[in-house]
């Protein structure tokens, strides 16, 4: 095996031993890294812009329920709740960003090691991360990674907050180009990376990424000893259950496409090739809704609305004419029954009659002749 092959596959092992380690971490892994392949499928484009309410349908066929399940409630959005260990329920977007935005109202889950998570991923391993920790009220994290490059961990910003995010629903907001990424909450803009400031661009988020959310538990005991430490302490899952809550979620592809392209294994903005035409997911999002049936009568021409009345008309008049032949009918089956009632009526009644009468004589004659 070649040098080259050989730190593949222990990259590979490496990851998928980190995934296996916890379910917990399932927002952040790739199937097929367009880096060591060239046989990866193609990303289905965004390619518009939409506002999903998570308040009383499910997510939708333009997500992914990645783990667990999620309950969806008219006031407090789509709840994301770990209950038991091995719990991550995660939703991930079958469509990619090629620069974007992406804004979420949240309510970060409570509970000491509980991390609530809103991230852009790519196939290649380029993220970008809202994080918030259950047992954290004071402070916010944003966070960056360049084809999964986790050399160093000096990436992360925690940013002091006046509000604690456990306590009610607040916006995070995440808007990336080309040269920048920005972070905002609740509108106001808290961090700016410029693409220099990424080791030089190598480490910056520059290839076609899709949207996780979900929460997990980040202080499992099973969980490296750093990432439990990172967590805030391990996670005691009899004090739960601990619910994450998202209302709305809003997200905007700068590209227009079909479908995004690896042009080449470097993993650069530039070797991404836009692949032209109607991507699946804006036909989907921006279809018409159903006409309601006051609708599709409006859409009627005034012949086609007479012939729609006439035809009414005429099976109204066919149901009157075939009640009353059934009433008809009826009335004639009862009168014929009554009939023949009163016929058995009067036959048992001169039977009666006629043995009355011969009682009243001295009843029926017996014959004194023996047998």
């Amino acid at each position: 095996m070649s040098p080259t092959s050989m730190n593949t596959l222990l990259t590979t092992l490496s990851l998928l031993s980190t995934f296996l380690a916890s379910p917990a971490v399932a927002q952040t892994w790739t199937s097929c890294n367009p880096l060591n392949t060239t046989d990866c499928p193609t990303n289905p484009a965004l390619s518009t812009e939409h506002t999903y309410h998570f308040t009383n349908s499910s997510i939708g066929t333009t997500w992914n329920q990645t783990a667990g399940s999620l309950k969806y409630t008219q006031n407090g959005g789509a709840h994301f709740t770990i209950s038991t260990r091995g719990d991550a329920p995660t939703i991930q977007s079958e469509y990619y960003l090629f620069g974007g935005e992406l804004e979420v109202w949240m309510r970060a889950a409570t509970g000491t090691g509980v991390v609530s998570s809103i991230v852009l991923q790519s196939e290649d391993l380029d993220e970008v991360d809202w994080e918030i920790l259950g047992g954290n009220t004071t402070h916010i994290q944003s966070n960056y990674f360049g084809k999964g490059n986790t050399t160093s961990y000096d990436r992360a910003i925690w940013h002091p907050s006046s509000f604690q995010p456990q306590d009610d629903f607040h916006n995070y907001t995440t808007r990336w180009t080309k040269d920048e990424l920005e972070w905002y909450i609740d509108g106001a803009s808290v961090r700016v990376l410029k693409y220099a400031e990424a080791n030089g661009g190598k480490n910056f988020p520059q290839t076609p990424m899709n949207v996780r959310i979900g929460a997990w538990a980040g202080g499992d005991e099973d969980n490296p000893k750093d990432t439990v430490e990172w967590a805030g302490g391990e996670t005691d899952y009899s004090d739960g259950p601990y619910t994450m809550s998202v209302r709305s979620l809003r997200v905007k592809d700068y590209s227009e496409g079909k479908e995004y392209v690896y042009g080449d294994m470097t993993g650069s903005w530039d070797s991404i090739e836009i692949v032209p035409g109607n991507s699946t997911a804006s036909k989907t999002l921006n279809a018409p809704p159903p006409l309601t049936a006051s609708q599709r009568w409006n859409k009627l021409s005034p012949g086609a609305k007479i012939g729609v009345g006439s035809s009414v008309g005429i099976t109204c008049i066919a149901l009157i004419a075939l009640a009353g032949f059934y009433c008809v009918r009826q009335r004639k089956a009862g009168r014929r029954e009554r009939a023949a009632a009163d016929l058995a009526f009067e036959s048992e009644r001169k039977e009666l009659s006629a043995y009355q009468m011969q009682m009243s004589k001295g009843g029926f004659a017996v014959s004194s002749k023996p047998f």
